[in-house]
């Protein structure tokens, strides 16, 4: 799996003109599912994601898992595109959908199974992502 991850102020996703996801303070997390992922990875990126150590404060880095901060999940098979030959981007690494979409699912439960609160955008829909980045700060995971 692979995600991009941003430490932001505040990010919002929008689907149809409604917005279906925002958080505050906290991380926009892309996250897209390669056809070789499974549950275990898809808990390892949820940790990753929740524990990193991104966040300055007065005595160190925190992460969002130390500050109760939330997490904004977006899912994102663009991640997996292979731009290596030519100028037409290949998508062969991505898991389809019907497999994408239950690990992306295992992300966001084991986030909240660690106490993150997480707001979603919808699978598969058309969506427009908002944010505003700290720091800037954007980081590329994978597991």
């Amino acid at each position: 799996m692979r995600a991009v991850v941003s430490r932001v102020s505040t990010a919002a996703v929008t689907v149809d003109g409604t917005v279906v996801g925002s958080i505050g303070t906290g991380l926009l997390s892309l996250v897209g599912v390669g056809r070789e992922d499974d549950v275990p990875r898809a808990h390892r990126l949820a940790a990753k994601i929740h524990e990193l150590r991104i966040f300055p404060t007065d005595d160190g880095a925190r992460s969002a898992a130390d500050l109760g901060l939330p997490v904004l999940v977006i899912s994102q098979f663009t991640l997996y595109a292979d731009t290596r030959k030519g100028r037409r981007p290949s998508w062969q690494d991505a898991a389809p959908g019907e497999d994408a979409e239950p690990l992306l699912d295992e992300v966001v439960a084991e986030l909240r199974r660690r106490g993150a609160t997480v707001a979603t955008g919808i699978f598969g829909a058309k969506m427009q992502v908002a944010s505003v980045n700290e720091g800037p700060m954007t980081l590329v995971l994978e597991t």
